[in-house]
């Protein structure tokens, strides 16, 4: 039994429920874990879990975090040939994914109802004793980089996490989150840990369905990146007053002040609680938060290290760094590198931050190329060189304010709407977030190298 799964089945609640959405199937946890023939393999494994929100899913994925073997978590529906891709570099030998009937190579070696479990005997190198989980930072580009975790890492982010967040065993959550994603993971943790009946979804905030779950289970907390917020304002949200919130938790990416003001002043009136978070994969799920009762005066900040956790500012860039048990041991870019875990003693998290006199924090802005679209951190690197590959020359990616894909090349024969479509197919991210322009000439910098600053200038409107 893993020291993450055997923290949990010591602290959940013993009356804990899990309900699937669609099928009304509930499942007490001491009931969940699913009984593999194959689960105490004596040699440590590779897994690859393509998961969605359902109770099957979460079956899966907590059955296997009872067994020693390392699992790699991803969404279930990244597209086929990013898949392979992945399958190539890793040589998992346990895949589990509804998505495919058959998997080349592969048996089936457990089968029930609405899943399949592929076994593909790949096993080429030892996998390292503490290394339990592998989380991707990068969306839904398929990248081959993954962030390399331990059950010591997630025992001690929960246990950080339950110290600030009120959940108790009369909280009912849904998961509306992607648990493949590290927040997502942290909302299925923590109440696994504290809370009282767990609701499995594929829903999202837009679908009527979602709602008609929301108030049938009487939900009373609520799980968002920025997106899901602006989201909830276009839906009429605030103005429902029938539901029986506790509290609402918004990490992955910074929040308009306005949006965040409306939304404190929402949770104010109903007697809730609004929680600010910051947080990188890197450091498993969160690495701070703002106090409800200083939203006010204390808007635009992310607060304040969680239990355990340290920051600091590198004085010579501004780079905000953080110290933490649940800092992971970087990243795997192959098979080779899950060989290896060595925690790392300070993470670099890219982004440029100021402390006031109060020590609250403040982003001030990024080091790195990236871009937090709903939620998902993605690297503009890897979708330049898709694009630039898939077209024949060069094809610029930018970023603006975390809500826009802003796309560009002086290719006169690239049309807008097929690229925009391409993007939005290959990366599962909305159209409506993806903007590209053609440009007749590509601002370059004084040492040659594409002026990036210049075209969110020009185009950034």
């Amino acid at each position: 039994m893993s020291a993450l799964f055997d923290y949990l089945n010591k602290t959940a609640n013993p009356d804990l429920l899990f309900i699937d959405a669609d099928t009304k199937e509930s499942i007490r946890w001491n009931k969940l874990i699913v009984p593999f023939p194959f689960i105490e393999d004596a040699e440590k494994k590779l897994v690859f879990l393509y998961l969605d929100n359902s109770l099957v899913s979460v079956k899966i994925l907590l059955s296997f975090v009872k067994s020693k073997h390392l699992l790699c978590l991803l969404g279930n529906g990244l597209q086929e040939d990013l898949k392979k891709q992945l399958e190539s570099i890793y040589l998992p030998d346990y895949i589990f994914d509804n998505a495919r009937n058959a998997i080349p190579g592969s048996t089936i070696v457990y089968e029930q109802n609405t899943f399949k479990l592929f076994y593909t005997k790949k096993s080429v190198r030892p996998l390292h004793e503490d290394l339990k989980i592998l989380l991707s930072t990068s969306g839904t580009t398929g990248s081959p980089k993954f962030v390399k975790l331990s059950d010591s890492n997630f025992i001690n982010n929960t246990e950080s996490i339950i110290d600030y967040l009120p959940i108790d065993h009369f909280d009912n959550t849904i998961l509306n989150l992607p648990i493949h994603y590290s927040y997502g993971l942290s909302v299925l943790l923590t109440n696994i840990v504290r809370g009282g009946k767990i609701i499995c979804s594929n829903d999202t905030v837009l679908s009527r369905s979602f709602w008609n779950v929301f108030k049938e289970y009487a939900i009373n907390n609520l799980a968002g990146v920025p997106y899901t917020y602006e989201m909830l304002i276009r839906l009429g949200f605030l103005k429902m007053t029938d539901l029986q919130l506790k509290y609402m938790t918004q990490a992955g990416g910074k929040l308009e002040e306005q949006t965040l003001l409306l939304f404190a002043e929402y949770t104010r009136q109903q007697g809730a609680q609004f929680y600010v978070m910051y947080g990188q994969t890197e450091a498993t799920a969160r690495m701070s938060y703002l106090p409800p009762d200083k939203l006010s005066d204390k808007t635009t900040s992310i607060g304040l290290p969680i239990k355990n956790g340290k920051f600091s500012i590198d004085p010579s860039n501004k780079e905000l760094m953080y110290t933490g048990p649940n800092v992971g041991s970087g990243y795997a870019q192959s098979v080779e590198d899950l060989e290896h875990c060595s925690p790392l003693a300070k993470l670099h998290t890219g982004d440029l931050a100021e402390v006031d006199i109060d020590g609250f924090y403040y982003i001030t802005g990024r080091l790195k190329r990236f871009i937090k679209l709903f939620g998902n951190r993605i690297s503009l690197d890897e979708i330049e060189q898709y694009l630039t590959k898939e077209y024949n020359g060069f094809i610029g990616c930018c970023g603006i304010q975390d809500k826009t894909l802003l796309i560009f090349s002086d290719k006169a024969e690239v049309m807008s709407d097929q690229v925009r479509n391409y993007v939005s197919d290959k990366y599962k991210t909305h159209i409506s977030a993806i903007k590209y322009v053609y440009l007749a000439v590509i601002p370059l910098t004084q040492n040659h190298k594409v002026n990036y600053q210049a075209v969110i200038r020009t185009y950034g409107g």
